[in-house]
């Protein structure tokens, strides 16, 4: 599936195999051939058959990954509200803690104020402890009220000795209470912001887990669609290797059709030759003078061409130029088939007579032309590939050593040469039926 679309059907049509098989020197009959032609066009129509079951079960895996797609990616998009959802309240959480900062900011300056207050009073109970240490605590106040000089100056004197009392009781209570204030608001700041911070780190925990959720369902989806590029691909190549069968197939009843053509001209030619024998024979009773006969000779020529020349068997070699690689297997894999290489311009020959398959542009192969041949009662395939150009086109019928298109080097190839393949009956994805051309085809 790595490979172009076409390198399954070609190399399918190019095939496998390496048993040498000579052509049958026998004439086989007339029905046998058309026996033939039959059984392959039964055997193209099932393997049609399959091939068109296979792109409809593809079809089906498409549907059924693009449904997973949609799943995925909907989960997706349900992660992505969800990362964004928690990234909004971490947002809320960080204004919300810079604000507690705030505060702990304003609030350690109002700390600061309630020990500076705090300081203070401690100096002043330390004056009062003091003060009690050297005078003798309450017996100063005693020699304050005894050294009233009246009634009315006595009562001012109880008056200031209740307020001085007073005042260290309020003095006592206020430091108490502001301590007791500090040490509730820096507890009330330091649990809030912990509460803070605890959500925060709870929130980013929960967007790592939603990212690496989201990661994951992204790789699946590119999975996914990778899996589903291939499959389109296997389906193109599915295809491709149906148009092949398909022209395969057109061009076997084409074959049919011009064999029952071809015995019905021979049926009639022996019934005029009979036709015309017994006539000899009638003119020889009623004559007693000899008779003359005469013999005619008729040719035929095929279409000119630079080279090769073409051979007198079933069979002739459809390029010139050297043998630069055989069949069989080699440093860079199997070859199945041969090449013929040659510089120039080279015309590309039928190697025998036949009805072409088709003939088309591969990626992989090139210019390619594919041609079924009847030879003796035998189906044969031959594949030309990486052309300069085709001149003949898909149906159309040829005869051995017609110019069918210029070598060259198109497709996948490296330098200009011709790779020529033979198959024994039609192809097949198994490439069971490629047979060596070399012993069969006079290269």
């Amino acid at each position: 599936m790595k490979k172009s679309i076409i390198t399954l059907s070609l190399a399918a049509i190019l095939g496998f195999g390496s048993a040498t098989v000579g052509l049958p020197l026998e004439k086989a009959s007339a029905e046998n051939k058309l026996n033939d032609l039959n059984s392959q066009k039964d055997k193209i129509n099932q393997q049609r058959s399959g091939v068109e079951s296979k792109i409809t079960d593809t079809d089906k895996k498409i549907n059924e990954n693009q449904g997973e797609q949609q799943s995925v990616q909907s989960e997706i998009e349900r992660l992505d509200k969800a990362i964004s959802d928690a990234l909004a309240k971490i947002e809320e959480k960080n204004g919300q803690i810079a604000e507690t900062k705030k505060e702990i900011e304003k609030l350690e300056a109002e700390i600061k104020v309630l020990v500076e207050r705090i300081k203070k009073r401690n100096e002043l109970l330390k004056d009062r402890a003091r003060n009690y240490q050297e005078t003798g605590g309450m017996v100063s106040y005693i020699d304050v009220l005894m050294g009233a000089q009246s009634f009315g100056d006595f009562v001012e004197r109880v008056g200031a000795v209740a307020t001085i009392v007073e005042a260290d009781q309020d003095i006592l209570k206020a430091h108490q209470a502001d301590k007791d204030e500090l040490e509730k608001k820096q507890a009330q700041v330091k649990e809030e912001l912990a509460s803070l911070e605890k959500m925060r780190a709870e929130l980013e925990s929960m967007k790592k887990s939603l990212n690496a959720q989201k990661a994951e369902k992204d790789k699946l989806l590119k999975s996914l669609k990778h899996e589903e590029e291939e499959m389109h691909a296997h389906k193109l190549e599915l295809a491709e290797e149906n148009e092949i069968l398909a022209a395969q197939e057109a061009a076997i009843q084409k074959a049919i059709k011009l064999e029952q053509e071809r015995q019905a001209e021979a049926a009639r030619q022996a019934e005029l030759a009979k036709q015309k024998a017994a006539q000899e024979a009638a003119k020889k009773s009623s004559s007693s003078s000899a008779g003359s006969s005469s013999a005619g000779s008729s040719s035929s020529s095929s279409p000119q061409v630079s080279a090769p020349s073409v051979s007198s068997g079933a069979w002739t070699r459809p390029a010139a130029g050297r043998l630069s690689s055989g069949f069989g297997n080699r440093s860079l894999g199997e070859h199945f088939g041969v090449d013929i290489a040659a510089g120039g311009t080279v015309p590309i020959v039928a190697a025998a007579d036949g009805v072409v398959i088709r003939s088309y542009y591969s990626s992989s192969y090139g210019n390619a032309i594919f041609i079924a041949h009847s030879i003796g009662g035998q189906t044969y395939t031959t594949v030309y590939a990486h052309m300069r150009s085709r001149s003949v086109g898909s149906g159309q019928t040829v005869s051995k050593g017609q110019q069918i298109g210029i070598m060259g080097n198109t497709g996948q190839s490296y330098g200009q040469h011709l790779h020529f393949e033979l198959h024994r009956g039609s192809w097949n994805a198994a490439k069971s039926n490629a047979i060596n051309p070399v012993g069969i085809v006079p290269l």
